[in-house]
């Protein structure tokens, strides 16, 4: 059973570490499953088509390293490698792939929950000269929740890496079309995106802005959105019917926002690029605030 944070506003449902989800892509320690806002869910799955919890995302799940898992490169194949906030993976090929269901040796997970607040702690075994501690702690607010991070570089190496949260939505169980809008705080650059995938092109890139003019039946895909410029951790998702909006923001500046969804599901993603020295630590926040539009 998942913990929850409740109030009249929120109702924000968190899986332990060791419960439901356990494969080798998103971060174990305060899987956030499902968000209720006034009674209307506004989270969503990755995959629509299974409902095995055990294997896919949903709600606001986190992921540490999805290019580059710390230590991948300097180990061969058959060794393991540090998958933050999961545990030690074995390394199978000289490529990583986040879909991969690796091998795990999980790391150990210690909780501690209260009314309003969660906070779990993930310890790794120190490997090829890596080791860390995790701190996350979650705590809701009238009508937001704030998850905290604290990575505290235990090892003889520094720890480089990226990490994001895929924020899986969709507002009132609602299919993703013309009743949404998703606003970022730039300029969109779509000459400067990595990839873009808009095989139906109902998705309209506008200034700030990403709306669409029916559901897509097909995934789509955007990368780089601010053209690799430093910006704001922010974006904003509206929906006009429910008049339900979110907004989430990182106290960081980012230069890495992607976007993915298909018919069911939008996800806005901005990411972290995380750097801690042997004996240093590291943290910043994320903040998820739902409100009614007027």
């Amino acid at each position: 059973m998942p913990h929850i944070l409740k109030n009249d506003n929120l109702e924000v449902q968190i899986d332990f570490p060791e419960e439901n989800y356990q494969n080798a892509r998103f971060d174990w320690t305060g899987k956030i499953v499902q968000v209720i806002f006034k009674g209307k869910i506004i989270s969503s799955v990755e995959n629509i088509a299974t409902s095995a919890v055990e294997h896919s995302g949903l709600g606001f799940y986190n992921e540490f390293g999805i290019e580059a898992p710390v230590g991948f490169q300097e180990i061969k194949i058959g060794e393991w490698f540090h998958k933050i906030g999961v545990g030690l993976l074995k390394k199978n090929s000289n490529t990583y792939d986040f879909q991969h269901n690796y091998q795990i040796e999980p790391c150990d997970f210690t909780v501690i929950a209260k009314s309003n607040s969660i906070v779990i702690q993930c310890v790794s075994k120190r490997v090829n000269g890596y080791s860390y501690v995790l701190e996350k702690e979650i705590t809701l607010l009238e009508d937001s929740f704030i998850v905290n991070y604290l990575l505290k570089n235990t090892g003889k190496k520094t720890i480089q890496t990226t990490e994001y949260n895929h924020n899986f939505i969709a507002i009132g169980n609602d299919f993703i079309g013309d009743n949404y809008q998703l606003t970022f705080p730039f300029q969109i650059k779509p000459k400067l995106f990595i990839e873009t995938v808009n095989l139906e092109e109902k998705v309209i890139v506008g200034e700030s802005d990403i709306t669409f003019s029916e559901t897509p039946k097909e995934q789509f895909f955007f990368s780089n959105m601010s053209g690799g410029e430093q910006v704001n951790a922010s974006w904003e998702l509206l929906h006009k019917e429910q008049k339900i909006g979110i907004r989430e923001t990182g106290s960081f500046q980012t230069t890495s926002v992607n976007l993915w969804g298909c018919k069911h599901v939008i996800c806005p993603e901005t990411f972290f690029d995380v750097s801690v020295d042997p004996g240093k630590d590291l943290s910043w926040s994320r903040t998820y605030t739902v409100f009614t539009l007027d």
